[in-house]
């Protein structure tokens, strides 16, 4: 072949190879923005899943409330915990998610007022509308927990009034604080998934509000020793707890906001060891303290158990997360029997679930956590930081709590008259009966 030909052949293989490489970049290129599109819509995926689940925890909240009281009540306490979450779904929207999540400084944000912003402070990988019903269930449940401790003598009315508040902004300012960029979160606060943004706001928020409102008519004596007044359906409560367990799945691996995260896995593993334990830890408690295996108690321990592992649920190991949930466990049974001591009438024991409980597995996280937590060779640094964070929300949902609730006492009125009290507030605040077949059998007793 002469020198001409082998230049001309040269050229071809050239123009072939380079029309190659452009072809299988271009191929490259279309997988990876493929690959990303799909890990996108993955973790779109992903996260509504997970809020379908915490909304689910709604049902929970309800049925377990409903079922640690009595049941002419039972009604009234469907229609609170329907009504904080509708309510609170739009003052959220509103005003809410701006606070918590907008621009603005360590306190607060200012920007995204209904939803009006991109939000790209934030760096998401998903859609802002699937974090923002990601969020609104969480601050609905935050809502809600206020309603157990305060059952059984509250006026609807002001039940709305102060529904509305927390969840426009007492809980969203929290919620800036460590997980919108505020100042906890610049000093490294761990709360993965809520036990102080999200439960021992509404746990310290309910400990003003049954303050304000005082007990139960004839829960204590004038020695100071408590009557039990039974709930009318522990069937009901015990179908909440695992409805609420189950919605738990969602709440702590959904954190993740990212189903390509594989690490869902193991926060489910840890999520779930907890919770057994505290359910284990509660029952033996009980079953040598009252002589019984208590069933309520048993309950309210498996909450516990999650409450107590949701700060830390992706940051400790297997065996820490038994410790957690079974030291929850314990602390609800001895915190419950605490504040009926100073006469604070809690019926579902919400204010040491998740109050206490969740101050708890906050501070928790600073001694279990594998990176940097005290047992693990981490020194003081993030309990100290965990401490000063759990301390300052208590003052806040606390000290704001119990201004709002006195506020409204003073103009709406907080509490039911005796009468509605003793009759029930499911005929004098909505004119209606949940039993109404038990309730013409007793009345007919009577």
């Amino acid at each position: 072949m002469s020198s001409r030909g082998m230049r001309s052949e040269m050229k071809k293989i050239i123009l072939m190879t380079v029309v190659m490489v452009i072809l299988f970049s271009g191929l490259v290129l279309a997988q990876e923005d493929q690959a990303a599109a799909n890990a996108v819509a993955i973790d779109t995926i992903w996260t509504l899943i997970a809020a379908f689940l915490v909304f689910f925890m709604q049902a929970g909240f309800a049925m377990v409330e409903a079922g640690f009281t009595r049941a002419k009540n039972a009604g009234n306490i469907i229609m609170k915990n329907m009504m904080d979450f509708a309510s609170g779904s739009l003052v959220f929207w509103a005003v809410g998610f701006a606070f918590m999540f907008g621009s603005g400084n360590s306190f607060i944000g200012t920007t995204g007022y209904f939803l009006q912003d991109t939000f790209a402070n934030l760096g998401l990988n998903i859609p802002i509308a699937a974090f923002f019903i990601f969020q609104t269930v969480f601050a609905a449940t935050a809502a809600t927990i206020v309603s157990g401790a305060m059952a059984e003598r509250t006026n609807f009315s002001g039940y709305l009034a102060y529904s509305v508040v927390i969840t426009a902004f007492i809980y969203p300012v929290v919620g800036h604080w460590i997980w919108g960029g505020g100042w906890l979160a610049e000093m490294g606060l761990v709360d993965f998934a809520g036990s102080t943004v999200v439960h021992s706001v509404g746990g310290w928020a309910a400990l003003a509000g049954a303050i304000v409102l005082g007990p139960r008519i004839g829960k204590y004596n004038e020695d100071g020793s408590a009557n039990a007044l039974p709930g009318h359906n522990l069937l009901m409560a015990t179908l909440g707890v695992f409805i609420l367990w189950f919605g738990w799945f969602g709440f702590n691996p959904g954190s993740t906001v990212a189903g390509t995260d594989l690490s869902i896995a193991s926060i489910a593993v840890t999520t779930n060891l907890a919770a057994a334990a505290g359910a284990v830890m509660a029952m033996i408690v009980s079953w040598i303290k009252y002589g019984k295996a208590d069933v309520s108690m048993t309950l309210n321990g498996a909450l516990a158990g999650l409450v107590g592992i949701t700060a830390g649920t992706a940051a400790v190991g297997n065996l820490s997360a038994v410790i957690i949930g079974a030291i929850a466990g314990m602390i609800v049974i001895y915190s419950v029997e605490f504040f009926d001591k100073l006469q604070i009438d809690d019926p579902v024991g919400a204010v040491s679930v998740h109050g206490v409980c969740g101050a708890f597995g906050t501070i928790a996280v600073g001694i279990f956590a594998t990176e940097g937590g005290l047992l693990f060779g981490g020194g003081f640094e993030l309990l100290v930081t965990q401490i000063i964070g759990v301390t300052a929300v208590f003052f806040w949902a606390f000290g704001l709590g119990f201004v709002l609730f006195k506020v409204i006492d003073a103009v709406i009125g907080l509490r039911v008259s005796e009468a509605d009290e003793i009759e029930g507030l499911d005929y004098s605040e909505h004119g209606a009966e949940s039993y109404p077949d038990f309730m013409v059998n007793v009345k007919a007793q009577n």
